[in-house]
């Protein structure tokens, strides 16, 4: 097999300016409902990029869970690692790969915590299991086998199978406030469009960008 010999040509049709709105949250949310509404395999995944103290970027995906005027937000353990990042360096990327469409929307921003309030809304939506995890799991520290976790899963959900499971302290919401966000169209002969939208002095600039 040679990796280099593995390619298609896009040819689902191109994006043109005429096709965009001025707010880009309200082209996103356009784009993300076509992408719910063709059935594609998790829609709200995107590649979360942080960086160390290094400067070493580290991308793993999360789920986006809103998205608004206000940003993007997700959520997570606050002494995972991205966490961890994020409190030295708040500035963030994200990366929603839209492939079945022929489509990648790249953002770039800053992010700030959400209230204990929008935590609490969020965490009392979820699943009882996954409530449950959120306590068991302490994100990206290591552990000698998969059996201890499912020890303390096990455990919580008995200590909880009666009761309410509080929200953990540790455990929250980022919201991205955005600074930049590309849309990428994928156009026959590599002759891709891209968008991108900036922020200058609370008003966004849309330029076109060379494939």
């Amino acid at each position: 097999m040679k990796l280099a010999d593995i390619r298609r040509d896009y040819l689902q049709g191109g994006l043109r300016r005429e096709d965009l709105t001025e707010d880009p949250i309200e082209f996103f949310n356009h784009w993300l409902e076509q992408a719910v509404k063709a059935q594609l395999t998790d829609p709200t995944a995107m590649t979360t990029a942080t960086v160390d103290e290094r400067g070493m970027p580290f991308q793993r995906i999360v789920l986006l869970k809103n998205v608004d005027a206000q940003g993007f937000v997700f959520y997570t353990n606050f002494e995972s690692r991205k966490a961890k990042h994020l409190q030295n360096n708040p500035n963030i990327s994200l990366h929603f790969p839209w492939h079945p469409l022929e489509r990648q929307v790249h953002i770039t921003g800053r992010v700030e915590k959400l209230s204990a309030a929008e935590n609490m809304k969020y965490f009392l939506s979820r699943p009882h299991e996954s409530q449950i995890a959120a306590w068991a799991s302490k994100q990206s520290s290591r552990i000698s086998a998969r059996g201890v976790l499912e020890g303390k899963f096990m455990e919580l959900k008995q200590k909880f199978q009666q009761g309410e499971v509080p929200v953990p302290a540790f455990w929250g919401g980022y919201r991205v406030i955005p600074e930049s966000i590309e849309f990428w169209q994928g156009g026959a002969h590599r002759m891709h469009d891209r968008f991108v939208y900036t922020r200058e002095d609370d008003a966004w600039q849309i330029q076109r960008l060379a494939p």
